[in-house]
Formats: C-alpha cells, sequence, structure tokens
C-alpha cells in the first residue's frame, strides 16, 4: 500500500505547498507512482499543476462530504506517475458541514483507503490550520513533514503543531510518524539562516532532514507556469534540492535509487 505523507505546519508561508508539488513530482520523476491530494481551500496545489479549481467539478471536498467516489476525483498531470485530488473553495465550508457527520476525522481516510494500493506515495498539503481538515489528513497519513522556513519566528507554533501530533497518535492515529522536519528558505548569505539551521538542528537533532531547501527563483515562478520546479528548469538549486529530498526520503523507507 502507498504511504501517505502529510506536509504540516499552521504557520502560513513556510513551503509546504512548494514542498507538496515538487517533492510528488521528484518522487514521480524517480518513477514512483505518486497522488498529490490538495487539502487546501486556497487550492494553490491544484493551480500550481496547471488546474483552474474554479473548473473543477469534483475535488476532495465531494468526496470528504458528499461520498463521491475518489476514483471519479483523480486527474491525470503531465507528468508521467503523478496524479492529482484537486481542491476547491468550497473546502472552506466542510469543517462546519463535517461536524455532525459519522467520524468526521476519519473521512479523508476513508477516501484514500481503496486508491492506496495503485500508488507508491500519497503526499497531502494541508491547509495553515489545525482544523479538522488537517486533523483528517494527519489521521489518514503514515507519517507528517514538517516544513519550517530559516526565518525569524522559525520555531514560533511549532510546539503546538508537535502537541496536535501527540493528541492524533493517542487518540485517532497511533501509527504516525514525523518523518522529518524540513528547513525551507535557506539563504547562505544571510546569518540568521544559518542561525535557524543551527538552532532547529540542536533542538531536533536527527528529526531534521540532511536536505535542506533554498530560497530559489525557479521554484517561485514554477506555478506560474502550472509546472513543478523539475518541469521548469530541471537544473535549478530548488529542483535538485527536492530531488535530494526526495531520495533521501526513498532510502529512510528502504528504497534504492539510481543517482
Amino acid at each position: 500500500m502507498g504511504k501517505v505523507i502529510a506536509i504540516a505546519n499552521q504557520k502560513g508561508g513556510v513551503g509546504k505547498t512548494t514542498t507538496t508539488i515538487n517533492l510528488a513530482a521528484s518522487l514521480a520523476a524517480l518513477e514512483f507512482r505518486t497522488l498529490i491530494v490538495d487539502a487546501d481551500p486556497q487550492a494553490n496545489s491544484t493551480s500550481g499543476l496547471g488546474y483552474n479549481p474554479k473548473e473543477i467539478q469534483n475535488s476532495i471536498y465531494e468526496c470528504m462530504v458528499d461520498g463521491v467516489q475518489v476514483q471519479d476525483i483523480i486527474i491525470e498531470t503531465d507528468l508521467p506517475y503523478l496524479h492529482l485530488i484537486p481542491s476547491h473553495i468550497d473546502l472552506v465550508g466542510a469543517e462546519i458541514e463535517m461536524i455532525n457527520l459519522r467520524d468526521r476525522e476519519q473521512r479523508m481516510k476513508e477516501c484514500l483507503q481503496t486508491v492506496l494500493d495503485d500508488y507508491d506515495f500519497v503526499i497531502v498539503d494541508c491547509s495553515p490550520s489545525l482544523g479538522l481538515i488537517t486533523i483528517n489528513a494527519l489521521t489518514a497519513a503514515d507519517s507528517v513533514i514538517i516544513p519550517v522556513q530559516c526565518e525569524y519566528f522559525a520555531l514560533e507554533g511549532l510546539g503546538k503543531l508537535l502537541n496536535t501530533i501527540k493528541i492524533i497518535q493517542s487518540r485517532l492515529n497511533t501509527a504516525l510518524t514525523i518523518e522529518g522536519i524540513l528547513l525551507t528558505m535557506y539563504d547562505l548569505r544571510v546569518r540568521l539562516s544559518n542561525q535557524v539551521v543551527a538552532e532547529v538542528t540542536s533542538h531536533f537533532q536527527s528529526m531534521v532532514f540532511n536536505t535542506i531547501i533554498p530560497r530559489n527563483i525557479r521554484l517561485s515562478e514554477s506555478p506560474s507556469f502550472g509546472v513543478p520546479a523539475i518541469a521548469h528548469d530541471s537544473e535549478s538549486k530548488g529542483a535538485i534540492s527536492y530531488l535530494n529530498l526526495a531520495r533521501e526520503i526513498l532510502a529512510k523507507n528502504g528504497y534504492v535509487t539510481q543517482e
């Protein structure tokens, strides 16, 4: 069965969607069957892969709230091995609509259950909150990647997220693990970036990925072209960094890949 990895941090602007799109694309480039689940009402993973969220007929919302079959929602991308479950602005209202539903924290897990055998990895892009949709993602996930930007206040709110993960582990998903903490938006020229790397590594040690994602113009501009960085400029530092992250995750999970 495919491994479900949630990309979560309630702090906005830390690189969750960038990581979702580019990690998934890198895994796909290495020929691992990969599915992106856009679980953010802003639908940036959907638009970042070239789809207009306003034109999406069925999204993760319809699956979780209306019971639409997940097979009817999955769409292909321009990259072989990479598929997408899109999002839509309607997901904003899902938390209210799901309050009275049976096993409301399990809805995403139930949606994904029937397609896990079709994929090696499922990457879930979470919204910048610790609401019911993010709880659904963490309940459905096998592990979580926490992006942390190399900027001031980097550790702000991280304790709250880790506490939420502990609650999920104790009540809803005992198998949930932390895949790793990913340092993003690193700028070698800025002393603060190096200080944050040192501080986060000191606090969390082996939980921190060896791969650090730099600030990179190709990572920033590729969503406007509707493609991941690896398809926009495969030799850019951003694309190479996410490919290295994919290899690091594969090695951690017992896969052997060719350099």
